[in-house]
């Protein structure tokens, strides 16, 4: 049985935060937190699924990751999804996992990098605990850092501790 996913909630909402934090960031790229002013990466947006699924072949495939995390070499699927509200992974038993993306117009928030790397996180988290728990924002917290950059992994550690997250 999966353990009941109560940072769930908490969780989206620091990241929420964060996704705020990249939107508005000036043209400079330097914010304050945590008492450091430092210089967040660009994040990438993507026109496709199409370009996610490039863009998550490249992930798995850097040594880092690779390093980092063993699950990196397991087959994944990326695929459009109907409707707009939510990006999802899917491991299902006796099926390769996949990362389901919005498709449609309305679902274009999901074309963003940090929404990826969220689902891919899901793939690539190996913890027991709750879908969004520990394991899991530990696993997108070294994710992170290690595709955009150290201050962006910064970012999502200090937002998620501020948060109760982790």
């Amino acid at each position: 049985m999966t353990p009941r996913d109560v940072g769930r909630g908490r969780l989206y909402e620091a990241e929420r935060l964060v996704h705020r934090m990249f939107d508005r960031v000036g043209s400079d790229r330097t914010v304050q937190i945590a008492g450091t002013e430092l210089t967040l990466p660009v994040e990438a947006r993507f026109a496709s699924v199409d370009s996610v699924r490039a863009h998550v072949d490249r992930v798995l495939a850097m040594a880092v990751v690779r390093e980092r995390f063993p699950r990196a070499v397991e087959p994944l699927t990326i695929r459009a999804r109907r409707g707009h509200r939510s990006a999802e992974y899917i491991r299902a038993p006796g099926r390769e996992p996949q990362i389901a993306i919005p498709s449609s117009a309305d679902g274009r928030w999901a074309l963003r990098e940090l929404v990826v790397l969220h689902e891919l996180a899901h793939h690539l988290d190996d913890s027991s605990g709750p879908s969004h728990g520990r394991g899991f924002a530990i696993t997108l917290i070294d994710l992170v850092g290690s595709t955009l950059g150290p201050e962006a992994g910064f970012v999502y550690r200090v937002v998620f501790a501020d948060s109760g997250v982790t």
